[in-house]
């Protein structure tokens, strides 16, 4: 088939580089634009990106896809279907009706479950025990349009938004090369969103990473897991900030009679903190300014010790 492909990330590239590998043939590939990243204000282009100009794609970057201009370049480039993965921008209503099979999305989800840009930490966070990948024909809705094939992916128990990303994308990657196959054949079945379901997560920001001591030890270390690496968990301790980026949740049978946020017992591995319900074990931190580095060599340089208090600010 003829592609347009549309995305950004990573995830996104992993589908584009299997529809190539596939035989389709990729006329245009659109991302986000160019941008500076970091402290040194390098200019980066996306994942994405990279992958057309190695296999010598053309590649569009409009600011606003939905701008007439940026419409009628897209027009140029013949496309039996657009399909799109994480690609940062919605598409308007005449461009969901330019090509002949419409737009397929590659979502990480099993929809209508988690529709939105952040369904992949949510899944950690929620203490899900599956979660998938959704082809689903595109509407005017945000992840609303109708289900075309799903696959299932089991989280294992210590599952990060890391571990997770790379699984869902390779499964993105095998589901979307099915799909269009089938596509071409007419063995597609739409169905529809069940709305009773539908559950939405918005983009992850930085300040969902707040550690509430108040809470209990087995939600905070799935927050841990879930925002591992971005935007990431975190805490603070004398105005400085400490990620916390791998614990476990220790349930005890008696309720703590600790503030939440004290440290309650450091050994040479690891230290506990008391939470509304049991204690977080902290096994890997980063102290705001310093590397990320395993508990045991970070308390050598930092000999923190029972009573101190993590949090506020």
């Amino acid at each position: 088939m003829e592609i347009v492909f549309m995305g950004t990330p990573d995830y996104a590239a992993s589908a584009l580089e299997a529809l190539i590998k596939a035989g389709h043939v990729v006329t245009a590939v659109v991302t986000q634009p160019d941008k500076a990243k970091g402290r040194s204000g390098q200019v980066q282009c996306s994942p994405v990106k990279e992958c057309a100009v190695r296999h010598g794609i053309t590649v569009l970057q409009p600011v606003k896809i939905k701008m007439p201009e940026a419409i009628e370049e897209l027009k140029k480039y013949e496309a039996d279907v657009y399909v799109v993965a994480a690609f940062g921008q919605i598409l308007s209503k005449e461009i969901l009706e330019i090509p002949k099979f419409g737009c397929v999305n590659i979502h990480a989800s099993l929809l209508p479950k988690y529709r939105g840009a952040a369904p992949i930490n949510q899944c950690i966070i929620d203490g899900e025990k599956e979660t998938g990948i959704t082809i689903m024909q595109m509407d005017a809705g945000i992840d609303t349009g109708d289900i075309l094939m799903q696959k299932k992916v089991i989280l294992e128990d210590k599952e990060t938004a890391e571990t997770l990303f790379d699984k869902l994308s390779q499964a993105g990657a095998e589901l979307i090369v099915e799909a269009l196959s089938k596509m071409e054949r007419g063995e597609l079945t739409p169905t529809k969103q069940d709305e009773s379901l539908a559950s939405y997560v918005k983009m992850m920001e930085k300040s969902k990473g707040k550690i509430d001591w108040t809470c209990d030890a087995v939600s905070i270390e799935r927050l841990i897991r879930g925002l591992n690496p971005w935007p990431s968990a975190y805490t603070f301790w004398q105005e400085k900030t400490v990620k916390i980026w791998r614990s476990d949740a220790m349930e005890n049978s008696v309720q703590n009679i600790e503030q939440p946020g004290t440290i309650v017992s450091v050994e040479k591995k690891f230290f506990d903190v008391a939470c509304g319900k049991g204690v977080l074990r902290i096994y890997e931190l980063q102290l705001e300014g310093k590397k990320r580095m395993d508990t045991k060599s970070f308390l050598l340089g930092n000999p923190w010790k029972v009573g101190m208090f993590l949090g506020t600010m």
